[in-house]
């Protein structure tokens, strides 16, 4: 079957380490899917003028924080990488109009290994990374995303990795299953209608269209990988929530599957 694409709220570089909801969830959310020969990951946390990827044959685990438990810094992802479906990527975008260049050195960053490391831990699955240009907004992820959806229907596994809501300023200590205010959750449930009533015109518009669409996302990079994954599910994109909860009451770790009209999910991804 052609694998859908999903879209992840990796939350904070320590979820391998909390006991959460979203973490429970993703440790099972490998087995909800047929196993992909290999998986290219957006990450909020590579940031390039014009798309690039990773061609490496086996990706380091890059430690892109500070300030956190020293158990943290010791967990390792050694995936391996997949040059030829990087250059796949390349092909694909290229015939798009689209510019993508290669990082022959790159590893993978904690928006990548992070939800991998639960919902894959053995590491044993190929993995390239593609960057976000969130100076060209919505409208340029979807596109990439569109680019790329030849992927899915040759066991690639498309994943945007980012957050629901991204309001780091808000942050205040809560706990880590702290209930989420209001205006996280208003945005969240305006987007989850859009998507779910495919109205991609006014998801592509959110800052202007969304209730406290600035305040949940004051930069954009956190949630254009949504944009991405939703592309890759084509024109018409049907939207499948498959998790919601939220980690120190301002991050929303929302999981979202798209799929074309006639595909269908795994029924045990349609129960999770």
């Amino acid at each position: 079957m052609t694998l859908p694409s999903l879209f992840l709220s990796h939350g904070a570089p320590t979820l391998p380490l909390t006991d959460t909801p979203a973490r429970t969830f993703l440790r099972e959310a490998g087995a909800l899917l047929p196993r992909p020969r290999a998986i290219v990951v957006v990450s909020a946390h590579w940031e390039t003028a014009a798309p690039m990827v990773n061609a490496v044959t086996s990706n380091e685990t890059i430690h892109d924080f500070y300030g956190f438990p020293r158990a943290l810094y010791d967990l390792r992802y050694p995936a391996p990488g997949a040059p030829d479906v990087a250059n796949r990527v390349v092909e694909l975008l290229q015939a798009d109009g689209l510019t993508c260049g290669i990082d022959n050195k790159r590893g993978l960053d904690h928006g990548a290994w992070v939800p991998l490391l639960l919902m894959y831990p053995q590491a044993d699955i190929p993995v390239v990374q593609l960057s976000v240009q969130p100076h060209l907004g919505p409208a340029h992820a979807l596109r990439v995303g569109r680019a790329i959806a030849k992927l899915r229907e040759d066991d690639v596994l498309v994943i945007g990795s980012g957050s629901y809501t991204h309001d780091l300023s808000e942050f205040r200590g809560q706990d880590v299953n702290g209930k989420a205010p209001d205006w996280v959750n208003g945005f969240a449930d305006w987007f989850d209608e859009r998507l779910r009533s495919q109205r991609i015109a006014d998801l592509v518009d959110y800052r202007r269209n969304a209730p406290f669409a600035t305040k949940n996302h004051p930069t954009e990079e956190h949630l254009l990988p949504l944009y991405t994954a939703l592309g890759a599910a084509g024109e018409h994109p049907q939207a499948t929530r498959l998790h919601t909860s939220a980690t120190y009451s301002i991050l929303r770790m929302d999981v979202y599957a798209f799929t074309a009209p006639g595909e269908e999910l795994p029924s045990r991804a349609k129960a999770a």
